[in-house]
């Protein structure tokens, strides 16, 4: 993912007007841009939010009552040059325009065409980035460069190839003193690397041109063989023959291994040691080309990692770079010797598959075998430092043929398919296809209507039922979204959404809240005083280092008892397992003060009874992929058995969820399970309604 806009942009606005500078924070929002923004209308307020504000980028009007933006533009170039400006004005001419391009403005936008600033704003930034980056590269090569200069050797030889003289850089660089070399010829350097053809080629040369320059191996005198640039000039009398020889040579180690340094900072990811996206357009565009000639179809494998940003967020860079190295190593080892895997940035990663077949559904199909290749050989946990990772990936899959199709789109459409695997569940793979482009545009319109979803109290918390043999035990709060366009919006399509953008950190607080708003309530009915609401905690949230201290605050806020066994969380075998000592810690610390732990949809992860064992929970819930088919499946019912059996061995309670059927909770209660949950008790519904239902069960 591009870096400068994966996070919040920091937009200064110089702008006099109000009306006009919340057109331009409405269409920057409406375009998906995350970013903060202040608005200034004088020069000393401008030039002070320069120094304080640091913006990424300034968005400036150009007739301003104080001053204009050329102006503006002097200030910026002269004291923050590396901030990009666009103008952004009700009117300009033609004349106008050029004056400020050469000013230092990158775009101009009008404002009655606010349409083209989101545009303006991305490829201005993106291109920024790119000349920072070239910035840092380029200073790397330059300082690798200083790595060639070296003092050179000569040796003078008599038209025989005797040595007459060296200098002292001679018996630095070969180990022969000057009475070791004199009389002997050059021969007593050869390193055997050249064969007896090179040396014909040389003479043949110096003897014509009188002139021989070149690169040789060749060995010092403790049998060290070192790479040489040698210059050799024949010394000719006045009747034209030649009386000596004169070789100018230095040792060009350093100089190879900086070549090698400077090819692999130009071409390679520092990190992983993969190609980088330059080498990677290379290697593409022969790749297109070569396709034609040979009618065979490749392949672009757009990988991203699932939820890295959670792990870097946790346990830092040093820990997310050991997992990307590690992964790179996969890679190679998934692909063939001639196909390419390249790191683009972040997490992101290219594998270009080349001649595959001339027909697409088989080059699609040695595609998708390396893809569910690639997926399978990342899924596993990784050892990093003594933090064990469970990994996996997301891939979009686009195939190629010939230059129809420009390199840049082909990149995107297979970054398009990827979002389209992470929207159906994670560590799976996606073909594009030309409607995912509509759907990446509703995905994006939908993030930023979900980010206003809490400030306009869009979102609703519903109930469901849980019960026992002797009736209701509580409920759990499941969440939806009441969008004002689209009505209830299903949780299976926001909830990835809210977690990739991080918003289901504040999303989860409002839950907790609001469920110990209820829970207090309930405490205070003498009818009600025994129920427990079960709140789901999302990975990110409970990842938060100061998680227990957010939970405390909750309690405080809203007045509830947690030692009246009211208040349950739910958490998912994957998220204990991801830390399991940081999450014994916290859950241990919630626990001492009366809060319940339950570990939902138990049977679809990878626990396993060591780690079952330490975890401080109290209750396990059977997924309803178990519960659907107990009545008539005997693997299923053998689960079951199993996992309430298991449970009963560890002292814990059982709840069952998907519980539909009457012979689904006779078997469940046959067998030992203490409670349930499922449309055959009630559907999920908002609390007016479940109060109701209460009332109407205690009548």
């Amino acid at each position: 993912m591009h870096a400068i806009m994966n996070r919040e942009l920091r937009v200064l606005m110089l702008e006099d007007t109000a009306t006009d500078a919340e057109l331009i924070v409405r269409e920057l929002r409406r375009a998906g841009i995350a970013f903060t923004s202040i608005r200034v209308t004088t020069r000393d307020a401008f030039t002070r939010a320069l120094e304080e504000f640091h913006p990424d980028i300034i968005l400036s009007d150009y007739n301003l009552p104080d001053f204009n933006g050329l102006v503006a533009l002097e200030i910026v170039q002269r004291t923050h040059p590396e901030v990009p400006v666009i103008m952004v004005t009700g009117a300009l001419t033609d004349v106008e325009a050029v004056e400020l391009i050469h000013a230092g403005a990158k775009d101009y936008v009008l404002k009655d065409r606010l349409a083209r600033l989101a545009p303006a704003v991305r490829l201005t930034l993106l291109a920024e980035q790119e000349v920072h980056a070239r910035k840092v590269v380029d200073q790397e090569l330059r300082i690798a460069a200083t790595a060639f200069e070296t003092q050179e050797g000569i040796v003078v030889t008599d038209r025989d190839q005797h040595i007459l003289r060296v200098n002292c850089a001679f018996t630095r660089l070969t180990g022969y003193s000057a009475m070791e070399a004199l009389g002997r010829t050059p021969a007593i350097l050869k390193s055997g690397r050249q064969d007896a053809a090179f040396y014909q080629a040389m003479w043949e040369t110096l003897n014509r041109d009188k002139y021989w320059q070149g690169e040789l191996w060749n060995r010092r005198k403790n049998g060290e063989i070192y790479p040489e640039w040698l210059t050799i000039t024949a010394v000719l009398d006045g009747d034209g023959q030649v009386t000596n020889y004169v070789g100018v040579f230095s040792d060009i180690t350093l100089r190879k291994e900086a070549d090698e340094k400077i090819h692999q900072l130009a071409f390679y990811d520092p990190l992983t040691g993969l190609p980088n996206r330059r080498l990677l357009h290379d290697r593409l565009q022969q790749a297109m080309t070569s396709s034609v000639r040979s009618q065979c179809k490749g392949a672009l494998l757009f990988l991203d990692l699932d939820n890295f940003k959670v792990l870097n967020d946790t346990r830092g860079h040093d820990i997310g770079d050991l997992l990307l190295i590690e992964v790179a190593k996969c890679l190679r080892d998934c692909v063939r010797s001639g196909d390419t895997v390249a790191r683009i940035g972040g997490d992101e990663f290219i594998i270009m598959l080349e001649n595959l077949s001339e027909d697409t559904q088989q080059a699609a199909a040695a595609a998708q075998d390396v893809g569910e290749k690639v997926l399978k050989a990342i899924n596993h946990s990784f050892s990093l430092q003594g933090v064990d990772y469970h990994c996996s990936s997301s891939i979009g899959i686009n195939l190629f043929h010939g230059n129809d199709t420009g390199m840049d789109d082909l990149l995107r459409h297979a970054d398009t398919a990827m979002y389209q695997a992470k929207a159906s569940g994670r560590n799976t793979l996606r073909f594009f296809d030309p409607a995912m482009q509509i759907e990446l545009e509703e995905r994006t319109a939908l993030m930023e209507d979900l980010r206003q979803a809490l400030p306009l109290q869009q979102l609703r918390l519903y109930h469901q039922i849980q019960v026992n043999e002797r009736g209701v035990v509580g409920s759990e709060v499941l969440l939806r979204w009441q969008h004002p366009v689209r009505g209830l919006i299903s949780p299976m399509e926001f909830i990835p959404l809210a977690e990739e953008t991080g918003l289901i950190v504040p999303i989860g607080a409002w839950v907790l809240h609001m469920a110990c708003v209820q829970l207090k309530a309930w405490q205070v009915d003498p009818l009600t005083r025994h129920l427990r609401i079960a709140v789901n905690v999302s990975a990110r949230q409970f990842s938060q280092p100061n998680f227990v201290e957010q939970v405390l605050e909750v309690l405080k806020d809203t007045g509830v008892n947690p030692l009246k066994l009211g208040l349950e969380l739910e958490l998912t075998e994957s998220l204990v397992l991801n830390d399991i000592d940081d999450s014994i810690g916290k859950m241990q610390a919630l626990r001492s003060i009366g809060i319940r732990f339950s570990l939902d949809d138990f049977g679809t992860g990878q626990s396993s009874l060591s780690y079952l064992k330490r975890l401080p929970l109290d209750q396990i819930k059977i997924d309803q992929s178990f519960v659907r088919d107990i009545a008539t499946d005997p693997n299923d019912a053998a689960i079951v058995r199993t996992i309430i059996g298991m449970a009963e061995n560890l002292g814990l309670k059982v709840i069952a969820e998907g519980v539909e059927t009457e012979q689904q909770r006779e078997f469940l209660e046959r067998n030992g399970c203490h409670a349930h949950q499922g449309y055959l008790f009630g559907k999920p519904v908002p609390i007016d309604e479940f109060q109701n239902s209460l009332t109407q069960l205690h009548r």
